[in-house]
């Protein structure tokens, strides 16, 4: 069946638009030159890095993936972040992956959540790493595009929770290195929310990571 779409419609880098391979040498490339530390206006009070800056490449591919259907950009988005991964995680520690939430419709629209397919290729890429999608996002939350700094705050505030754990243990070890994912960093409104919710359930993170950093 992919062959026969490729024929219909062939496929092309989401990067810079190439025929005939999803993801090309010299996209992927660009994604290996951080991690970069970024400080978004929310601080959420761990160290943030980003892969890129939200441009180029790095720009059309997370924007490919979540809306245009690319769920074959899972696995190089996940290998690129698991290259930043490996540069900032403590050594001999286990690695704990918490993907962002994102709203339950906009995940239903684009047939599941694309950071958490990414991430989850990325623990695939890493020894000791296992991905744990703790994160929620309540009813209510709208669409941040276009919303000032102040807004997105509180768009969020109170409407981003942690999944119910059976017999209320989250079941992550004090010692392990436990990094937030997400795909974009914008005002950082998601993240200080995410990080501070998960705070209040004993779970300490100790990093942000995301591949575009606007």
């Amino acid at each position: 069946m992919r062959t026969l779409l490729d024929l219909v419609l062939p496929v092309a880098c989401a990067g810079c638009g190439t025929v005939g391979v999803g993801w090309c040498a010299d996209c992927a490339a660009a994604l290996t030159l951080g991690p970069v530390r970024v400080w978004p206006r929310a601080d959420p009070g761990v160290p943030c890095w980003a892969l890129g800056r939200y441009a180029g490449p790095g720009r059309r591919a997370v924007l490919a993936a979540k809306e245009h259907g690319r769920r074959d950009l899972a696995a190089p988005l996940g290998v690129a972040l698991a290259g930043g991964l490996a540069r900032l995680r403590t050594r001999d520690r286990a690695l704990v992956l918490i993907p962002a939430p994102s709203r339950a419709a906009a995940a239903r629209r684009r047939g599941g959540d694309p950071v958490v397919r990414a991430a989850l290729a990325a623990a695939r890429s890493l020894p000791d790493s296992r991905v744990v999608p703790l994160m929620r996002m309540w009813w209510g939350v709208r669409d941040s595009v276009g919303l000032t700094p102040r807004e997105r705050q509180h768009n969020l505030g109170g409407r981003i929770g942690a999944a119910p754990c059976r017999g209320g243990a989250v079941g992550i070890s004090a010692n392990a290195d436990v990094v937030l994912v997400d795909d974009v960093l914008t005002t950082g409104a998601t993240a200080s929310e995410s990080v501070r919710v998960l705070a209040g359930i004993g779970v300490s993170v100790c990093a942000v990571l995301v591949v575009c950093a606007a």
